[in-house]
């Protein structure tokens, strides 16, 4: 069963190593862009660490061409550095496309959610759920599970599918109390409706089976071995200190996990090699920027990263700039238009410039490390609005990106393109730091002062976009070796099991679509 790039492979721990040591060795030379912070790119100057051709060139790109960078699509007229270096990205890059499941998992049958077991799912939620209790299900089957556990289950949507539409029987963990109550009451409500079609198709089979739901903060193995022990025919559990030791009648089990937060998809993958029960786990994780990281020296450690001997043994760190770059999406960013684009880049613009602000005017702000929260999206809401506004007060045309922004103020001003763009960008620039100061409960300033920042920093401000795509194009790989380092964890155990690492959504759609598969052989 082969899931890997054509140029490496993840079939056996030998394999991986070599994988892992390849990427380790690419992005070594690169930490100036994985260690980075865009917010501080005027205060430290970050353009300035590129190498300048390739700047040169980026420059003057259509923002559509380096949105796909990430992607690994270049273009023929680029420096012969700048193309090698983005494919080479690419080929270390473990392949995101969506697997065939059925090539995979034999007899798999993805099936469409009707409209009772989809209630409150958007499209996304909807496609993932569909995939995952397909292949949970399948593999369920496969190992002869009798009951399968949902970690990090939230609102209960794929614990609910394995147990309605499946017959499974589950067990739904979450760390959110009112997750719990909203799980139950959801159940409750798809309970009613299996009833009554039971009851008028099917009257001697009964009465569905409902996800038993537990409400622990879940971020240890102990603590989840615990959990994992219950029978899974108690009633629902708010207090798992009230959970038996080890069940008597012993119950086999698989843990699977739909996005389980940072280190709660590295503790499910922990418990199935240490709890004998547990005879399979499908683990997607994310957010890798609330992973832990270290204790390299510390024998038994139970850090999120690195989880291999191999990763341990040869010193490798990331830090947190690098496992926030890992969650960046190059799916995402592949298929915006060009407006969405510029608006990125430009709010990436506005919020460095603020640094720059709380740098010279707030210096004591900045040893905390301050967050003004996603001023981004309201700003980018702001912009669409009056963008919309804008075309339907003026002439009729198909206007796009920082032209939408010249015609509006053309419209009712009437100055030069060049001078009203100028204008609106320092206006937008202002609104944002007034709001960012406002979160940070900071007293405002002046708007002379603003205008000084601004002008510092505009003429730098088109280097954002270049910069931006060149360091993004390094999530994907980032995100490769945090994925790889637990794919060899598992190898790692022996014949005793079979391990794979396989890309069940659309990346398009659910950019987190990696799954580690194992179970026990």
């Amino acid at each position: 069963m082969e899931d890997c790039s054509q140029k490496y492979s993840c079939r056996t721990a030998k394999k991986t190593l070599e994988w892992i040591n390849a990427i380790v060795t690419f992005i070594k030379p690169y930490a100036f862009l994985t260690n980075a912070h865009v917010t501080n790119f005027f205060t430290h100057k970050l353009w300035q660490s590129i190498d300048p051709d390739w700047l040169h060139c980026l420059r003057n790109e259509p923002v559509q061409n380096l949105l796909l960078i990430p992607c690994g699509i270049i273009q023929e007229h680029w420096p012969a550095s700048l193309k090698e270096f983005v494919l080479d990205l690419k080929s270390l890059a473990f392949p995101r496309e969506q697997a065939h499941l059925n090539k995979l998992f034999p007899g798999v049958n993805v099936v469409s959610l009707n409209s009772v077991l989809a209630q409150g799912m958007n499209f996304k939620k909807k496609h993932e759920v569909e995939v995952l209790s397909a292949v949970v299900s399948s593999i369920a089957n496969s190992v002869g599970a009798q009951t399968i556990v949902d970690v990090g289950a939230g609102q209960g949507y794929l614990a609910q599918v394995l147990s309605f539409q499946y017959q499974h029987s589950v067990v739904a963990i979450d760390a959110c109390s009112h997750h719990g109550t909203v799980m139950e009451k959801r159940a409750e409500r798809i309970k009613k409706h299996y009833t009554a079609q039971m009851r008028k198709h099917y009257p001697e089979i009964g009465i569905p089976n409902v996800p038993k739901t537990i409400t622990s903060r879940v971020m240890s193995i102990d603590m989840l071995k615990a959990l994992t022990s219950m029978s899974p025919h108690i009633d629902n559990v708010k207090r798992p200190e009230l959970i038996g030791q080890v069940a008597d009648d012993k119950t086999s089990l698989i843990l699977a996990g739909l996005h389980a937060c940072g280190d709660l998809s590295v503790t499910m993958l922990k418990t199935f090699i240490e709890c004998k029960d547990v005879k399979a786990v499908v683990s997607i994780g994310c957010c890798y920027n609330l992973l832990s990281e270290g204790c390299l020296d510390i024998a038994g450690s139970q850090c999120g990263f690195p989880m291999s001997c191999g990763v341990k043994s040869a010193g490798i760190s990331l830090g947190k700039s690098s496992r926030d770059l890992a969650c960046q999406s190059a799916e995402r960013w592949r298929i915006l238009k060009e407006d969405a684009g510029l608006h990125n880049f430009e709010l990436h613009a506005f919020r460095a410039a603020f640094q720059m602000v709380l740098c010279k005017y707030y210096p004591e702000i900045i040893t905390s490390s301050p967050s003004i929260g996603r001023q981004g999206k309201v700003l980018r809401r702001q912009q669409q609005r009056r963008i919309l506004q804008s075309s339907i007060n003026c002439e009729e045309g198909d206007y796009s990106g920082s032209a939408l922004y010249s015609h509006e103020f053309s419209c009712n001003g009437g100055t030069s393109g060049n001078e009203t763009a100028a204008a609106n960008k320092f206006l937008l620039f202002e609104k944002f730091s007034q709001s960012g100061l406002s979160c940070l409960g900071l007293k405002s300033l002046q708007e002379t002062h603003f205008h000084e920042i601004w002008k510092e920093a505009e003429p730098f401000a088109e280097l954002i976009g270049p910069y931006w795509s060149l360091r993004a194009a390094l999530g994907p790989l980032l995100e490769t070796l945090l994925l790889l380092d637990r794919l060899l964890f598992l190898q790692e155990q022996g014949s005793s099991l079979e391990a794979i690492m396989v890309p069940i959504f659309d990346p398009a759609l659910s950019p987190r679509n990696v799954a580690i598969i194992a179970k026990r052989i």
